[in-house]
């Protein structure tokens, strides 16, 4: 079995003496994992470095088989990275929520918003986006057109951290302790707030957790914390 395609390293970790376990988001296949012999040597290490996008030569001989990766390095991201403490966060973030995902299961829309986040100038707004990509690809995305109370779709202003779903301003009122701030530029158009941003972060954070995290045991991640301190002072 062999393919070659192009990816996003999302994760490296070491295996024996001289090899890594390299992690890849491809184009068409997903989350693919494959050895790289020598991936610790000073000349493959400074490619294989998360963030970065190579060309990838995948062999096995049987499919379900972890195989050998061949790696050449098409975009080099890691010295940008390092340079912008906030974009390093945002990356790192990325490939944390990316690693979440099944194995070999296509997910080139995600792949596509990893990639212009990484790409562009830190961005609260778009991380919000991804986030909630992220749960809907899962099977856990959030309802957030209609209220789940009365069926409104205009004031929607909270968010049922057990449903997923809107609530409107009227229907939230006696519960306003129990709900979630629903920010309104995740349902209208207009300029987030640092303080909107904030509030549709830790909108997705909880349901990460509930759904992804929690179950998996996972430590909620610090850069995260960090992340959104940043965006949120930044934006």
């Amino acid at each position: 079995m062999e393919w070659t395609g192009e990816g996003l390293l999302i994760g490296v970790r070491r295996h024996g003496e001289s090899s890594v376990i390299a992690e890849a988001m491809v184009a068409g296949r997903g989350r693919c994992l494959g050895l790289v012999r020598g991936g610790r040597s000073p000349r493959q290490a400074a490619a294989l470095q998360p963030g970065n996008t190579v060309q990838l030569t995948w062999r096995a001989r049987l499919e379900d088989q972890l195989g050998m990766f061949t790696v050449e390095l098409l975009q080099a991201r890691a010295a940008e990275l390092i340079a912008d403490r906030t974009r390093l966060y945002l990356s790192q973030l990325v490939c944390e929520h990316l690693r979440q995902l099944p194995e070999r299961d296509a997910h080139d829309r995600l792949l596509g918003m990893a990639l212009r986040l990484i790409d562009s100038p830190p961005d609260g707004v778009a991380l919000v986006r991804f986030e909630l990509a992220v749960l809907d690809d899962l099977g856990f995305g959030l309802d957030l057109d209609h209220c789940a109370v009365t069926g409104a779709t205009e004031d929607l202003t909270h968010v049922s951290p057990k449903s997923g779903r809107a609530v409107s301003r009227a229907a939230a009122a006696p519960y306003l302790d129990r709900l979630l701030p629903l920010p309104s530029f995740l349902t209208a158009r207009g300029n987030a707030s640092p303080h909107d941003i904030a509030d549709a972060l830790r909108l997705t954070s909880h349901f990460l957790q509930t759904h992804v995290q929690g179950p998996r045991n996972l430590t909620p991640s610090a850069t995260r914390d960090l992340l959104v301190a940043a965006l949120t002072l930044e934006h």
